[in-house]
């Protein structure tokens, strides 16, 4: 199958979603909706939302009212972005390829822009006009779940200790826990949600979960390569920012050869994940080539 293709086609669906949930940027107050919508629709490559699809697909699932579950995590991760962008934590300039919110819109305004999209997520999630066709016990489990993911045991954790491992001289352990909180715990509850919503059997959950890890870590140790080989015009964002602020990555352990191997045999492991699969299961496959060689 062709992975962009499919990517550009299921971009588009989501696209489409999300100007529906998210109200105009004239809203009042304007000033906050204008700022969500900007960094929203900034030009994401909607990999989380995807891989929710992408897992109901391979499961057998029609995914027309899944749209507002993997819709509401693009907001969070949204959200995500535009926080840790801030002055007071990564202090970035540049988001995909032009300026950050705060930049364009202040610090207050982003704050609470990403405040915003955080909570217009649980919002979506909760409004039973958007989520009829999925069971009171399986959305509670799919909030539970992308709940867990954004919080102090997934994307907040691994961004507290981010920050505090800054200039210091980490261990493996400590930064493999940032890798798979702050990027991986929603990469992971995407996959997870999907199957949720298509009614994954135990089996069947427990495979798409090891997926879902493993593509989650994969995706960041392909991230810290990029911050050291990417092109700024195409990974939209200054390169060499984590050696400037003092991070340590995987390339910092293992170099740069030594990472591009670990990646591709997370990814591998990934795949295998899928072993009992069918071919409804390619896109999900193809996504963990995708991750570990995209060039942004």
């Amino acid at each position: 199958m062709n992975i962009k293709s499919y990517l550009a086609k299921k971009k588009a669906i989501v696209d489409k979603a999300l100007d529906k949930l998210v109200p105009p940027a004239k809203t009042f107050p304007a000033s906050v909706h204008e700022a969500m919508r900007y960094s929203l629709f900034a030009g994401g490559k909607r990999v989380r939302p995807i891989l929710a699809i992408a897992a109901a697909e391979a499961l057998g699932a029609k995914t027309s009212d899944l749209l507002p579950l993997a819709g509401s995590l693009e907001l969070i991760h949204t959200y995500s972005l535009i926080h840790d962008d801030l002055p007071a934590m990564d202090d970035d300039d540049c988001r995909r390829g032009r300026p950050t919110c705060h930049k364009v819109y202040g610090e207050a305004i982003a704050i609470l822009a990403g405040d915003g999209l955080l909570n217009m997520a649980f919002e979506v999630l909760s409004d039973p006009r958007r989520t009829k066709a999925v069971s009171a016990n399986r959305l509670l489990s799919i909030i539970s779940e992308i709940g867990a993911a954004s919080g102090v045991h997934g994307m907040v954790g691994g961004q507290a200790v981010d920050m505090e491992s800054e200039g210091k001289d980490i261990d493996f352990p400590t930064l493999e826990y940032i890798h798979t909180h702050k990027t991986g715990a929603l990469i992971r509850a995407s996959v997870r949600v999907g199957a949720l919503y298509a009614k994954a059997s135990e089996k069947s959950l427990k495979a798409l979960t090891r997926y879902g890890e493993r593509v989650g870590l994969a995706f960041q140790i392909a991230d810290d390569i990029l911050d050291i080989t990417g092109k700024e015009d195409e990974i939209g964002k200054d390169v060499g920012s984590d050696l400037k602020k003092g991070k340590k990555t995987f390339p910092g352990f293992y170099g740069l050869e030594g990472s591009r191997l670990r990646a591709n045999e997370v990814a591998d492991k990934a795949i295998h994940s899928l072993r009992d699969f069918d071919r409804k299961a390619d896109p999900l496959r193809e996504l963990a080539k995708y991750i570990v060689n995209r060039v942004n």
